[in-house]
C-alpha cells in the first residue's frame, strides 16, 4: 500500500486533514471543506456533515477562514515532502497523503456499461467500470472481481466462477485538495447462461457516516453470449426549483425499479438525460447574484472569473454526491449498470435553447464547462478536460486551454485512450467549449444503442451539426454492417421526442406581439414574474417547446433525420425504436408507412416506435395539459409516405378503482400519462430455452390481425391489447409476440405518490423485429 501513495505530500494520522483544503482556499474563502474534503453548508459558524470515520470531528466549530479547531487525540501528525510529478497526467495534486486504515468514500461505487468487444464472436466480452470518489491522498486496493455462477442457480456456481475472478488496479482520473476520483475498468466473458458477478474493493468505510455496509460486496448480472440485455430506460431523475419533495416522496420509484430487479434482472440502466438536477445553482447557489441582476446587458457581460468558477465548480460537485448518495437511486447506482446521456438540466434548465447572444454570455458558458466536467466524471469515468472556463485565463476561453490557477494543487489524468464506444465530434459545441459525446454500443447479441448527444451542439435553431450527423450514421452503418445480419434492433436515444403532439400553435402565441406588453411591463414593474425566465427575460415555457424536435425551428432537421433512419433501417432490415424522455409524461409515438401503401408493420421499414418515458422523480404537469396534448394527437404527415401518432396505450389510469387513488387523465384520455413512470425493454423471447409466451402466446404463435382504419388503434399483433392486459405489462415474463426477433416493452407507471416505495402499474406492448428484405425483388421501388 504505502508504495502506491505519491511521494512528496503531506501524511495525516487516521486519514484526517488538518488545513481543509478547498478550491481558493488560500484566499480565505468561507466554503473552506473541513478534514473530510465535503462539506454540505454552514450556518452559524457551524460546519455540517463533517464526519471522520470514528464520528469524532461532526460539528467542528468553525475558528477562521484556513483553520480549525482539532479536537482532543484528532489528527496532529503532519509530514512535508517535495512534490513530484505524477505520471500520465498534468499538475501535481493535493500535497496531503492519508494514513487511515480503511478508504474514506464520498460518493460510490457507481457501476457503469460501456461496450462489447469480440461481439460478433463465440467470445464476447463485456467491458464496464466502477467509479470511487474518495478524500484525497488515498489509494485504493484493488478491486476484486468474482464470477457466482449462473444466475439463478442454487449457489450459482457452475464450476468455472474460480478461474474467471480478478483483480483490478484502479486509476486516479483527478485528483484535488478534497476530492479524488478512482476509476476501475471491469471486463468478464460472457458465458453460456445469464451470469451473476460480484465486485467489492477492500476497506471502503463512507466519508460521510452515511453509507451503513459500504463495504459489502456488490452484485450485477451479464446475459448468456446467445441473448440481449435486458434494459432499464429512465429520465428526468430531479426535482425541478420549487417542487415540494417530501409530497413526492422523493424518489420512490427506484424502489419499484429494485424490487423488478430483484425478480428479473436488468443487464443496463439507460440514462436519457437530467440524471440530475443542478438548476439550483442560481437559485440558492453561486449564481444566485448574477441572475438578480435586472438589467439584461449588465447579465450578459458579467464576467466569469477564477472565483465565480471555484464556487461554481464546488456546488456541482456536491450536489452529484448528494444526489447520487440518496436512496434507492444510490443502491441501484452501484449493481445496475448506467448508459447516460446528458440534457438540460444537468448542466442548467433550458441550456443551449436561450437566445444566442445570451447563450454566448460568459457565465452560461462556464457552468456549461464545470458541468461538462462532473458529467464526464459522474456519468462517463473519465477525466475531464484538464481545465474549464474562464474569463481570467483566455487560454480556456477558445480550445482546451490550461489555466494555472485550477492546476494548483491538481492533478488530472490525460494520457488516456478515448473508448471505440464514444463518437466524438469534430469541433466543438457553440457554449460549451467541448466536442459532442454520443454513443454506439452493442447490448448483448441482437440488440445496438445509439445515443445522440443532442446538448453540446444545441442552440435554438439547431440540434446537432450536420457534420455529426454524417459521422453518427456512417459509424453506427458501418457497425451494423459488421453484424452481418446478426443486430435486429437499434435503440436510438434522443432524449427528447420526435414522434409527439405538435404545439406550434401555443408557440406562435407566446411569441406574437401579444405578449410583448406584457414583456414591458414584467421588466419596469416585475408584472407577470413568473411567466418570464430570469436568463434572458423570455416567456419562461418557451426554452422547453424550443427544445422539442416539433418545434417549428427544428422542423427541417427532424425530418432529415427520420428519413435518415428510414435509410439505415431498410437498408439492414434493422429495426429502430427510439427513446424520449424530458417531457414528464409516458406516450407511444409512431412512425409508419401511409396506409394507402398497405404495408404491414412487420416489413415496414417506416414503423419506429417512440417511447416516451418521462419523469422517474420530478413531478409530472397538470392534469388539464395531459389531457389537452391527448387532445392534439392528430395523424400527422411527415412526408408523402409517412404519417405518425400516438397510440392509446392507456387503457385505464394506474390503480384504477383502488380507495384513494385520484384520477391521472380525463376519462377521453388514453395516450398520454402525466404520472411518473421509467420503461422496460427486453426480448420477447428466449434463445436459450427459456419460457416464450404468457396467456396463450406460444413462441412464433402466427395470429391473424387485421390493420385498422385508424392509426391510433393497434398497428400490428404487438399492440394488439396494449396497456394494463397487455402479456409485456407486467415487465417480468417473456410474451413470445412479435416474431423470434421481437421486443416486449414495458412502462411502469406510479399509482400514488404519497407511496414512498413507489409501487407501480404495468402497461405493455410489443414491437416486431423487420423483414424489410422480403421487398428487395421489386428492384429500387422498394
Amino acid at each position: 500500500m504505502a508504495t502506491a501513495y505519491q511521494p512528496g505530500v503531506q501524511s495525516v494520522q487516521g486519514g484526517q486533514y488538518q488545513n481543509g483544503y478547498q478550491n481558493g482556499f488560500e484566499a480565505g474563502q468561507q466554503s473552506a471543506q473541513l478534514q473530510n474534503g465535503y462539506q454540505n453548508g454552514y450556518q452559524d459558524g457551524q460546519y455540517q456533515n463533517a464526519q471522520s470515520q470514528n464520528g469524532q470531528y461532526q460539528n467542528a466549530p468553525y475558528q477562521s477562514q484556513n483553520e480549525y479547531q482539532i479536537p482532543p487525540g484528532g489528527a496532529q501528525q503532519m509530514q512535508q515532502r517535495k512534490t513530484q510529478p505524477q505520471s500520465n497526467g498534468i499538475g501535481n495534486g493535493p500535497q496531503i497523503r492519508s494514513t487511515a486504515n480503511e478508504l474514506e468514500v464520498v460518493c460510490g461505487p457507481l457501476l457503469n456499461y460501456r461496450r462489447m468487444s469480440g461481439e460478433h464472436t463465440d467470445n464476447p466480452v463485456w467491458h464496464g467500470s466502477v467509479l470511487l470518489v474518495t478524500r484525497p491522498g488515498q489509494v485504493p486496493e484493488r478491486l476484486s472481481l468474482r464470477h457466482l455462477g449462473s444466475a439463478g442457480t442454487s449457489g450459482m456456481s457452475n464450476g468455472q466462477s474460480g478461474s474467471l475472478d480478478r483483480n483490478v488496479t484502479g486509476t486516479k482520473l483527478y485528483e484535488d485538495p478534497t476530492k479524488a476520483f478512482w476509476q476501475f475498468d471491469v471486463e468478464a466473458p460472457f458465458q453460456e447462461q445469464e451470469s451473476a458477478w460480484e465486485y467489492s474493493v477492500p476497506r471502503m468505510t463512507s466519508g460521510k457516516g452515511s453509507t451503513p455496509q459500504l463495504d459489502r460486496p456488490k452484485r450485477f448480472y451479464i446475459p448468456s453470449k446467445h441473448e440481449s440485455m435486458r434494459i432499464m430506460f429512465h429520465s428526468c431523475n430531479g426535482f425541478s426549483v420549487g417542487t415540494d419533495e417530501e409530497a413526492w416522496s422523493g424518489p420512490a420509484l427506484w424502489n419499484d425499479v429494485l424490487r423488478v430487479h430483484e425478480q428479473q434482472p436488468f443487464h443496463i440502466m439507460i440514462g436519457g438525460g437530467d440524471q440530475i438536477y443542478n438548476d439550483s445553482v442560481r437559485v440558492s447557489g453561486p449564481l444566485k447574484e448574477w441572475t438578480n441582476i435586472s438589467n439584461p446587458h449588465k447579465r450578459r457581460e458579467f464576467l466569469f472569473g477564477e472565483d465565480m468558477r471555484a464556487k461554481c465548480d464546488a456546488f456541482y460537485y456536491e450536489n452529484y454526491v448528494r444526489w447520487y448518495s440518496t436512496e434507492p437511486f444510490a443502491s441501484a447506482n452501484g449493481q445496475i449498470p448506467q448508459l447516460n446521456i446528458w440534457d438540460d438540466h444537468d448542466i442548467i434548465d433550458g441550456f443551449g435553447s436561450y437566445t444566442d447572444h445570451f447563450m454566448r454570455c460568459p457565465v452560461f458558458r462556464g457552468i456549461g464547462g464545470v458541468a461538462h466536467k462532473y458529467y464526464m466524471l459522474f456519468q462517463h469515468h473519465i477525466p475531464p478536460p484538464v481545465s474549464t472556463y474562464t474569463t481570467d485565463a483566455p487560454a480556456t476561453t477558445h480550445g482546451q486551454g490550461k489555466d494555472a490557477a485550477q492546476l494548483k494543487d491538481t492533478y488530472v489524468l490525460t494520457k488516456t485512450k478515448e473508448d471505440p464506444s464514444y463518437i466524438i465530434g469534430t469541433k466543438p459545441g457553440p457554449y460549451v467549449e467541448e466536442r459532442s459525446r454520443s454513443i454506439y454500443t452493442q447490448l448483448g447479441k441482437r440488440v445496438a444503442f445509439l445515443g445522440l448527444d443532442a446538448r453540446t451542439e444545441r442552440t435554438r435553431h439547431q440540434v446537432n451539426y450536420p457534420e455529426t450527423y454524417d459521422l453518427i450514421f456512417r459509424h453506427t452503418s458501418q457497425q451494423i454492417a459488421a453484424s452481418r445480419g446478426e443486430i435486429k434492433h437499434l435503440i436510438l436515444l434522443l432524449g427528447v421526442p420526435i414522434a409527439y403532439p405538435r404545439l406550434q400553435w401555443l408557440e406562435q402565441i407566446l411569441q406574437s406581439p401579444l405578449v410583448a406588453p406584457i414583456k414591458f411591463l414584467n421588466k419596469r414593474f416585475g408584472v407577470a414574474g413568473g411567466f418570464f425566465n430570469q436568463f434572458d427575460g423570455g416567456v419562461d415555457l418557451l426554452d422547453d417547446l424550443d427544445d422539442h424536435y416539433t418545434a417549428h425551428q427544428h422542423k427541417k432537421e427532424r425530418k432529415m433525420l427520420v428519413e435518415r433512419l428510414q435509410d439505415l433501417a431498410k437498408e439492414h432490415s434493422l429495426r429502430i425504436s427510439i427513446l424520449g424522455g424530458d417531457v414528464h409524461l409516458a406516450a407511444l409515438g409512431r412512425f409508419y408507412s401511409n396506409p394507402k401503401l398497405a404495408i404491414p408493420a412487420e416489413r415496414d421499414w417506416r414503423y419506429m416506435a417512440n417511447i416516451v418515458s418521462s419523469a422517474i422523480t420530478n413531478k409530472p404537469p397538470p392534469q388539464a395539459v395531459a389531457n389537452l396534448l391527448a387532445r392534439r394527437n392528430k395523424i400527422h404527415h411527415l412526408d408523402h409516405d409517412t404519417d405518425e401518432t400516438l397510440l392509446k396505450l392507456f387503457n385505464e389510469d394506474p390503480g384504477h378503482g383502488q380507495d384513494g387513488v385520484k384520477p391521472k387523465t380525463a376519462n377521453t384520455n388514453h395516450a398520454t400519462m402525466p404520472s411518473r413512470n421509467y420503461a422496460i425493454i427486453c426480448e420477447s423471447h428466449s434463445h436459450t430455452g427459456g419460457t416464450n409466451g404468457v396467456n396463450g402466446h406460444a413462441n412464433g404463435e402466427s395470429v391473424a390481425f387485421e390493420t385498422p382504419k385508424n392509426p391510433r388503434e393497434p398497428l400490428h399483433v404487438g399492440e394488439q391489447g396494449a396497456g394494463t392486459g397487455h402479456p409485456a405489462a407486467s415487465g417480468v415474463t417473456r410474451t413470445g409476440l412479435a416474431g423470434p426477433n421481437g421486443l416486449d416493452v414495458t412502462i411502469r407507471v406510479e399509482i400514488s405518490p404519497s407511496d414512498r416505495e413507489g409501487h407501480t402499474q404495468g402497461y405493455g406492448f410489443s414491437i416486431p423485429a423487420l423483414e424489410s428484405k422480403a421487398y428487395a425483388g421489386q428492384g429500387e421501388k422498394w
